[in-house]
């Protein structure tokens, strides 16, 4: 029989176990995306991004034909990366891009966490190509999105088939944090979900301005 203990299973993210890569969420990717609402699209992508830059998680920023064809990256990416290198490419898939690569060998991190657009194309490519050379694919799939539903829900399920694991943007944020006692990060987690996770994030500035409710004793 297993013997039960308070510790995480292996497969949950920390700040410190994973890289984050966000992938072409710009402006022409943008304009034909229909498998989910850009407002949405864009909100959940400034969830992940302001998460990953907070809890300190490397993070790697690429682009495809930004200057000649796709545009500029969402303005909510440069904002919580105002410092960051934008690695711009030819490559559909960025795994097949040298600069991309050196990036993700750098970070010497087996879990890496994707999203970007569109869902069929830039997200799994690397997400097949990374599984195939033995890291382990998180897809944060509300911060991806593809010119149909179709398109999107296929793309999920063949990566999923190949080992990669699905996941929302919330979740990224709260399996992130974990445990409310974690005073350092709480007010960060708290403030993003505030902002950008809806009805959740309404119901926690509810709380507080009402009755100064909390998590964890905060």
């Amino acid at each position: 029989m297993p013997k039960a203990t308070p510790t995480p299973g292996k497969s949950l993210l920390t700040p410190g176990d994973h890289a984050l890569i966000l992938i072409d969420h710009q402006s022409q990717m943008a304009f034909a995306t229909r498998s989910i609402d850009i407002a949405q699209l864009r909100n959940n992508t400034a969830l992940i991004a302001k998460a990953a830059a907070g809890f300190g998680v490397p993070t790697l920023l690429t682009t495809v034909a930004e200057k000649s064809f796709s545009g500029p990256l969402f303005p909510e990416i440069t904002a919580a990366f105002p410092d960051a290198k934008v690695r711009d490419r030819t490559t559909m898939n960025a795994w097949e891009d040298s600069l991309v690569i050196e990036a993700v060998n750098g970070f010497g991190k087996d879990k890496l966490v994707i999203a970007g657009l569109w869902t069929g194309v830039c997200i799994v490519g690397p997400v097949l190509s990374a599984i195939d050379q033995g890291f382990k694919a998180y897809v944060i799939t509300d911060a991806c999105g593809d010119v149909s539903d179709e398109a999107h829900e296929r793309a999920v399920q063949r990566m999923i088939q190949a080992g990669a694991v699905p996941m929302t943007s919330v979740q990224y944020l709260l399996e992130l944090q974990r445990d409310w006692a974690r005073s350092a990060t709480y007010g960060l987690t708290t403030g993003i979900a505030a902002t950008h996770a809806g009805g959740y994030g309404l119901g926690i500035q509810y709380a507080k301005t009402m009755f100064g409710g909390s998590e964890g004793g905060h």
